[in-house]
């Protein structure tokens, strides 16, 4: 009987332990996704423009396979690495974050050039024909996974920087929890604002009152105006976010801290000129500077991107553009 109180006593002791840490768990979760909340709203506003111009039919699949390879890129890739990374060889973390800062300023700066000047780089123009809708969607959701790689290490990256625990068992956990959590918020979201427009048909067409079915028509009618405002949004949160890494990476390993203290300082002069909402003018200045830094950036990556490291990589994988 002792020998089976006694174990009774074992596995009580080992569920509160087990408690506490999924306590641990919660808590360094909702910590990790509370500071990385920017990235997240840039990852949500910069998705949608990806099912832009696609059947409605196809806007859920393809939603569904980007949030598919977040995840993978998030547990599969990002977790593991950045554990190892963490363990072994942190100072290479920032480096590796300042160069996916840099390709979203390229990215960023390469669609403002399409959207002002369509034909001002022939090497940049997209490589696929607007006929075929299966190439083309190819090429979005690649596009679409392939930013989210980056915005996605900057997530796991403030989160694993979060996370004050010895036990690497518990930071593996809360990064893979807070992985998954943000890709369902953010591309469940994504999926509520590209289906908003059938449920605005939906509800015009059977709507019961006539305040249901003008409701209806005007999200029919506000759809296109969001989906544009997101894709603009979409685009400067590329430039603004791949600046602020790039200028982060530079103070913190001292190669350039001036564009860091410059526009710190900028923030705080206006902030404090303004007599409310001092917190958000900061941020407001803060994510201007860090634009026009990352547009700048982008636009000098272009020709180094389409002239070099463009031509090298076909020549390395063999891979050729389609003929325009």
């Amino acid at each position: 009987m002792s020998g089976l109180l006694a174990l009774l006593d074992d596995v009580a002791a080992i569920a509160k332990v087990a408690a506490a840490s999924i306590d641990d768990v919660a808590a360094a979760a909702a910590e990790a996704g509370t500071k990385a909340a920017g990235v997240v709203i840039d990852d949500a506003a910069v998705t949608p423009k990806y099912v832009h111009g696609f059947s409605a039919d196809r806007e859920l699949p393809i939603i569904w396979r980007i949030a598919l390879g977040s995840l993978r890129n998030k547990l599969v890739i990002l977790l593991p690495g950045l554990l190892a990374l963490d363990a072994f060889l942190p100072q290479a973390i920032t480096p590796l974050l300042m160069l996916g800062g840099a390709y979203l300023c390229f990215e960023g700066a390469e669609k403002l050039v399409h959207a002002f000047a369509p034909h001002a780089d022939h090497e940049i123009e997209q490589d696929f024909d607007p006929r075929d809708p299966t190439h083309l969607e190819e090429e979005k959701v690649a596009g679409a996974i392939k930013t989210d790689f980056i915005l996605s290490a900057e997530i796991m990256t403030i989160a694993l920087a979060t996370i004050e625990s010895p036990s690497f068992w518990l930071q593996a956990v809360t990064l893979a929890v807070v992985g998954t959590l943000i890709t369902v918020a953010v591309y469940g979201a994504v999926a509520l604002i590209v289906k908003m427009d059938d449920v605005g048909l939906h509800m015009a067409a059977t709507g019961r009152t006539s305040g249901g079915r003008a409701l209806g028509r005007g999200l029919v009618k506000a759809m296109p105006k969001l989906m544009a405002f997101l894709s603009t949004v979409g685009t400067a949160a590329m430039l603004w976010v791949g600046g602020n890494i790039v200028i982060h990476g530079l103070e913190v390993t001292h190669l350039w801290e001036w564009p860091y203290q410059t526009i710190h300082h900028a923030a705080e002069v206006v902030a404090h000129a303004v007599p409310v909402a001092q917190g958000f003018v900061a941020w407001l200045v803060t994510a201007a500077l860090d634009g026009v830094f990352g547009l700048i950036l982008g636009v000098l990556l272009i020709p180094v991107a389409t002239r070099a490291i463009g031509p090298l990589w076909a020549a390395v994988t063999g891979k050729t553009k389609a003929a325009h």
